[in-house]
């Protein structure tokens, strides 16, 4: 197919395949380069200069090599962080990912939200103000996970995780006690979370509701690429790590880019 635009989506590791998988089922004439830093992961043990000083750059050589008509930034540390940065030295169009918190608080039923991110996306000013604008009365518990990224990574590469070991991540996001005023929806602000999200909902010490951002970036690509040309693109998709090392999970990895083998 001719005139695919090509889209490259970003994060530090695997969890923007969560990402990645929304965008490829909603542009499938589209051609995928998908990047994973796993050389600085994960970002959560660097400070926030170190993150712009490295992304922004690798932003800009990865343009250089494989000219993406998009760029999403699948990561929530990065986007915080990063996005401001990359909008003022480059002139592509970005779509970053955030956490999820105005329609979290627009549907709680409780008004008990809590925000399941790393530890730098909970603690982060951006974070803060889109609790101070859009919590609309909502009791937002902020719960910044030390671990579970690096759990889903794991988990995808085949390595058996155990319940107790998530559990301990999730327990604090769930507040309250009595039904009727207790935590009734969880943003994942994460895009790992989701790799685990059906785990999540099994050790869950009751249902909630669980709030991914990634249909709503994938709409938002969408729209800044304008009408698909249809079709599926055929030339398959990239897999990238900054490390070099070569990822062998193929059979994996071919859910996420819409059953496409990945180069």
């Amino acid at each position: 197919m001719t005139n695919s635009p090509t889209i490259l989506v970003f994060d530090s590791g695997l969890g923007g395949l969560t990402v990645l998988r929304e965008v490829v089922a909603a542009r499938p004439d589209a051609h995928y380069v998908y990047v994973a830093d796993d050389a600085f992961f994960p970002y959560g043990h660097h400070s926030e200069g170190a993150i712009i000083a490295r992304v922004v750059p690798l932003i800009g050589e990865l343009i250089g090599t494989h000219d993406p008509d998009l760029i999403v930034i699948a990561c929530n540390t990065a986007s915080t962080l990063v996005l401001s940065h990359l909008r003022a030295a480059y002139s592509r169009p970005f779509v970053g990912t955030v956490p999820a918190i105005k329609p979290a608080c627009a549907q709680s039923k409780t008004r008990r939200v809590s925000v399941l991110g790393t530890k730098g996306t909970v603690k982060r000013e951006y974070t803060k103000a889109l609790i101070r604008d859009f919590a609309q009365g909502c009791e937002v518990t902020l719960v910044g996970s030390p671990e579970l990224a690096s759990l889903a990574e794991a988990e995808l590469s085949g390595t058996p995780i155990s319940d107790d070991a998530i559990r301990a991540e999730l327990v604090p996001c769930f507040v309250g006690e009595d039904a009727g005023a207790r935590t009734d929806t969880v943003v994942l602000a994460c895009t790992h979370y989701p790799l685990l999200l059906d785990r999540l909902k099994k050790l869950a010490p009751w249902p909630v509701d669980w709030i991914d951002p990634a249909p709503a970036i994938a709409r938002r690509v969408s729209d800044l690429l304008g009408a698909s040309t249809g079709g599926i693109a055929q030339s398959g998709a990239e897999m990238i790590f900054t490390s070099n090392r070569v990822h062998g999970l193929s059979a994996t990895l071919t859910p996420f880019f819409g059953g496409r083998a990945v180069a």
